[in-house]
């Protein structure tokens, strides 16, 4: 009987040649509007991953927060105490000791590199010019896991030996140098050296185009007054989002904080979940949408065939058989569906990459339909279709055979 319900489906499918199309056409169009719209979402969400994320450590480890207490002098009964709190001036926390903790890093499964950074603030003087910039002391090779600059360079080398720097194309065009030239970089406490510039860098953000200038860890950590230790230690992870996780549980085993992306981007993660409840909450009434339609039709479907089914049950046709027709029914106009909706989502989605791109003929943010759309998308349809046809199913198998062949016109 399973092959009879099979070929009944598929006979009442092609009966009804202007209703299939219709039906399916609703079908397609349902998939290739969720397989579309995912997809463009994904595809904004990496972007702003990548460009948050691609510019800082997924976790740093900082320098533990000093904790001093002021001794407290309590005057007599008849004693009169005039007082004026100077303020205390401000220490340079650094981690001295940042060896261990690199060490601590990279021997957790999760982490993928470490690398100790030594930054401060300072400004970089050319002439008459004079630029706020934040000076960043790094190893080459171990920094290059964490943020690689050198794939990030429009000019030049990545090279901060013999003092050497590395700049943002943006604070170049402001001081008016380029590769090859001198800059000056002055710190607060008056020290100031002359850089090389080896390189010039886009990493696609104001801020570190601004005002990011790379040297030599030796050079920071003197010019800033560090001495052997750094600012902090930053660190990458296999999946981004288990940041934080990690960071709470390398927490215990070290005295200095260790911050996620995740704890300083809080606002991002709010953006990141709204855009996949907007996705989730489109999915589904596009879903309910396509169910409709595949259920109206099904219904009329039911009216029309009632000869056919009175005839089925009079031969002896269960109303389990007679079900199963209906349900197939629906779960091939979803699959089949799905298939065209799929197809037609990724050409929009192709389309709209083609068409929408920046001034300099970039594309936006790219918009790659994945294997994984695909397959949900097919899932959903064809469990709308089969969720659809169960109560037209459940009408054509409650049909008396009788009554079906009387009333059939």
């Amino acid at each position: 009987m399973r092959r009879i319900e099979f070929f009944l489906a598929l006979r009442f499918l092609k009966e009804g040649k202007s209703q299939t199309a219709l039906i399916f056409s609703g079908a397609a169009a349902g998939v290739a509007v969720i397989v579309f719209l995912t997809s463009l979402i994904t595809g904004l969400q990496s972007s702003l991953i990548e460009q948050t994320t691609g510019l800082q450590a997924h976790i740093v480890v900082q320098p533990e927060e000093p904790r001093e207490v002021d001794g407290i002098y309590e005057p007599g009964p008849e004693e009169i105490v005039l007082s004026r709190v100077e303020p205390r001036p401000r220490r340079v926390e650094k981690i001295d000791r940042w060896e261990p903790l690199v060490q601590l890093l990279e021997r957790d499964e999760e982490v993928v590199a470490a690398a100790p950074v030594a930054f401060g603030s300072a400004a970089a003087v050319r002439g008459q010019l004079r630029q706020p910039i934040e000076l960043r002391g790094v190893e080459e090779q171990s920094y290059a896991q964490i943020i690689d600059v050198a794939d990030r360079l429009l000019q030049g080398h990545m090279r901060l030996a013999d003092q050497g720097t590395v700049i943002g194309y943006e604070l170049a065009d402001e001081l008016g140098v380029t590769v090859g030239e001198q800059v000056r970089f002055v710190v607060a406490e008056g020290e100031s050296r002359s850089f090389t510039v080896q390189g010039i860098f886009d990493l696609g953000a104001g801020p570190p185009n601004q005002s990011w200038a790379f040297v030599s860890m030796r050079q920071a950590q003197s010019m800033l007054d560090l001495e052997e230790g750094v600012s902090a230690v930053q660190a990458t992870v296999v999946d981004l989002f288990d940041s934080d996780e990690v960071a709470r549980r390398l927490q215990g085993q070290t005295e200095h904080d260790l911050v996620s992306w995740q704890e300083t981007s809080q606002d991002l993660l709010r953006a990141l979940r709204t855009q996949s409840a907007s996705t989730f909450l489109i999915a589904i009434f596009v879903a309910i949408a396509v169910a409709l339609g595949i259920a109206s039709v099904l219904v009329v479907t039911v009216v029309q065939k009632r000869g056919q089914v009175g005839v089925l049950r009079a031969m002896g046709a269960s109303m389990g058989t007679v079900l199963r027709v209906f349900l197939i029914q629906g779960a091939v106009v979803g699959l089949v569906g799905s298939v065209f909706g799929s197809l037609l989502g990724t050409a929009l989605a192709l389309g709209f990459n083609n068409l929408v791109r920046d001034e300099a003929g970039e594309v936006i943010f790219p918009i790659e339909p994945s294997p994984t759309i695909f397959v949900m998308a097919c899932l959903l349809a064809t469990l709308t279709g089969l969720l659809a046809a169960v109560a037209p199913a459940r009408r054509a198998a409650r049909l008396d055979p009788a009554d079906a062949i009387t009333n059939a016109g």
